[in-house]
């Protein structure tokens, strides 16, 4: 996997679940999304991310969440990103 732009960002270890998820997927040997070490490195505005995208993604809306998940995988998938 290619390194980042922000040095800072990828070397940052926290004390959370995605810090955790980050070098469990690295001892594996698996690809992840690199926008965890966003997440780990700015907790406080993760938070209301997380918070966003479940209203986002879970509340009534005139598209069923499961309508609602294939359409952002599909686009990680135009983005090449994995999901």
């Amino acid at each position: 996997m290619e390194r980042m732009f922000l040095k800072d960002v990828e070397e940052h270890r926290g004390d959370d679940n995605y810090t955790r998820a980050i070098e469990m997927m690295k001892s594996a040997g698996s690809e992840y999304p690199q926008i965890l070490h966003m997440f780990s490195f700015k907790m406080h505005a993760t938070l209301h991310l997380e918070r966003f995208t479940q209203e986002i993604m879970r509340e009534s809306a005139p598209l069923p969440a499961g309508i609602r998940e294939l359409i952002a995988a599909y686009t990680s998938h135009l983005n090449q990103c994995p999901f």
